[in-house]
This record gives structure tokens, sequence and C-alpha cells, in this order.
């Protein structure tokens, strides 16, 4: 049986001694640490902690309000997360102008079909960097929020106030046209997953029909993936392929890959509910005990078409191999 951990996240400035001062709380308190992991981005410091909190010699309010205090006086934000914090799953949609992924999010819940059986999960609430879909979170009887700036620059101090306010354990970036800063994925690391109009790691960035047309790639897709700070660098969940016909232009390319882009987002949203995937070492795995049916690459029918052989140092069967021609 896979043993849960819970998570400690610090964030904030960079100071000498954070660590130790931080370990140390726990170790006084019979918390064995499993895992850390820290990074600096932008003068942004991040630890994240997995620690084995099941014979700790304290109660976990006492432990949030400990670590609060030491946050305070650190001048972090530091959050803690046990296990069975993650039972009801609050996903917050952040949104641009396109309308295809999120609606497709918003049409699964409505149809009880955004978790598995058993599964809790709600979209509480949608942030956009600009206005432009406020009607669509409004049909679905959803609040909305533009924290952005009339240019598309966003407010993160006010997104991350929202996020707080609506208890979110998950972001889907349906279309989110722009870059989250440290702050924000350093607090929510592991818990954000974008859709990106490419098989990353090929064509990262803004534009990425249009580098696939000017590349004349013949084959083209989409990827869900985890968020890091790193752009379009993160751990990949699942992708979609789908061809590009000779002369294709770029909204050809795009009519294309938009329905697979609301698709695999969908999927990897359903996959990270069930608890069905993991990070390790930068890269995602489906759990052994994991018991889902997605499609994380190919579909089954391109799967069966794809050639067995020949393979080097493998010589073709009998009936395959050409004949000899002689003179």
């Amino acid at each position: 049986m896979t043993r849960e951990l819970t998570e400690i996240t610090v964030v904030g400035g960079d100071k000498t001694g954070l660590i130790a001062r931080v370990t140390s709380l726990l170790f006084e308190r019979g918390i064995n640490i499993e895992d850390l992991d820290q990074a600096v981005r932008e003068g942004v410091f991040r630890m994240t902690t997995r620690v084995d909190a099941s014979e700790m010699e304290t109660s976990r309010g006492e432990l949030r309000r400990a670590l609060a205090e030491l946050g305070r006086e650190l001048d972090v934000d530091i959050q803690v997360r046990f296990p069975s914090d993650r039972d009801a799953r609050r996903i917050a949609l952040l949104v641009t102008k396109e309308t295809h992924a999120p609606e497709a999010l918003l049409e699964a819940e409505a149809n009880n079909e955004l978790a598995d059986d058993g599964e809790e999960a709600e979209i509480p609430v949608v942030i956009g960097n600009r206005g432009d879909l406020r009607s669509l979170a409004e049909r679905y009887d959803k609040p909305f929020y533009d924290v952005g700036d009339g240019n598309g620059n966003t407010d993160e101090g006010r997104l991350l106030d929202l996020l707080a306010e609506y208890d979110v354990d998950l972001i889907a970036l349906a279309r989110y046209m722009r870059i989250l800063s440290p702050e924000v994925v350093f607090r929510y690391e592991g818990r954000i997953i974008n859709v990106h109009p490419s098989l990353l790691p090929a064509f990262p960035g803004a534009e990425a029909y249009r580098q696939a047309k000017d590349a004349g790639v013949r084959v083209a897709g989409v990827t869900a993936h985890y968020v890091t700070t790193d752009l379009d660098q993160g751990p990949v969940i699942a992708q979609r392929a789908f061809d590009v016909p000779a002369g294709a232009d770029v909204e050809a390319i795009k009519r294309r890959g938009q329905p697979l882009e609301a698709d695999v987002l969908l999927d990897a949203v359903r996959l990270h509910l069930a608890d069905a995937i993991a990070i390790h070492r930068g890269t995602v795995h489906v759990r052994e005990d994991a018991d889902v049916d997605a499609q994380l690459g190919l579909s089954d029918a391109a799967v069966d078409a794809n050639p067995d052989e020949p393979v080097d140092g493998e010589p073709l069967s009998r009936s395959e191999t050409p004949p000899i021609e002689s003179d």
C-alpha cells in the first residue's frame, strides 16, 4: 500500500537558516522527513517537504499554528496539506479568451463527469486575465473574476487571494495566456495543469501552431503537463497527435488541435483527481494500483497501426524475407 505523506510548502524570500528552522521544528515534534526539495527563482525561495506525520507528537492544529507562527517570524508563507485535506477537490479555471478548453471542463462538471464515481470535485471559480469569458462562466453559474489590467497583465496578489479564498486544490490553465510567476507556481507546484498546443518539447512558447506550420511538420499535437517555473518544460501527463495535411494554414491546424486540447486537459485533470499519477524525478508515472482508463498517448487504433519490424539485429520472418533475384 502506498504511504500517504503530508506536504509542507515554504515560499518567500531566501534567508540563511530558513531550512534548518523548519526542519528542526518538525524533528522536535516527531515528524520524519521523507523528501525535501528546494529552489530559488527570481529571488523567491521555495521548499517542498514531504513528511511522515503518522506518529507525530502533536495535533494537526498545533502543527499548523507552530508553522504559521514560524512563517510570520521569518516573513515566509508556510502551508500544510495532510492527505485527508485532499478529499474535496476544488478546481480553479484560469482563462483568457478561448472557450473550448474551459467549456469542456465546465460541461464535464455539469454532467457529473469531471471525476470518477466516489471522487468529489467541483469548479467553484473562473478567473481570467481578461474579461472575455465572463458570459461563459455565468452560463454555468460560476463566479468570474477579472484580475487583469486591461492589457492581459495579471494582478497576482489578487489571484493568490482568490485561490486562497476558494480553497483551491488544483489549478487548470484552460488556455490561460499568461506566464505564472514563481510566487504562484511555488505555492501550487504539482497542482497546476496546463494544456499547450504542441507535442512538447517541440514548439514551446507562443504561437505553437504557427511554429508547427513554419517547420513543415506532418504530425502535430497537444500536451497536458504540470507547470513549473521553466516555461512549457513541466512533466508531461498526456498528449494527443493529429496529421497536418499538405498546404494546411494555421487556422486549419488550429481547428484540428483545439478539440484535442480540450480532450487532453480534461483527461489530465481526471487523472490528477483520481490520484492515478505521481511526479518522480521530473517525470509523471501512473501509480501501480491506479484503476484508470485514460489515453496518455496514441489511441489504440494508432498503436495497432505501428509497424513492429524490421528491428535492428532481428531478421525478418521467412514469409516476409524478400526473394533473392538470380541472373
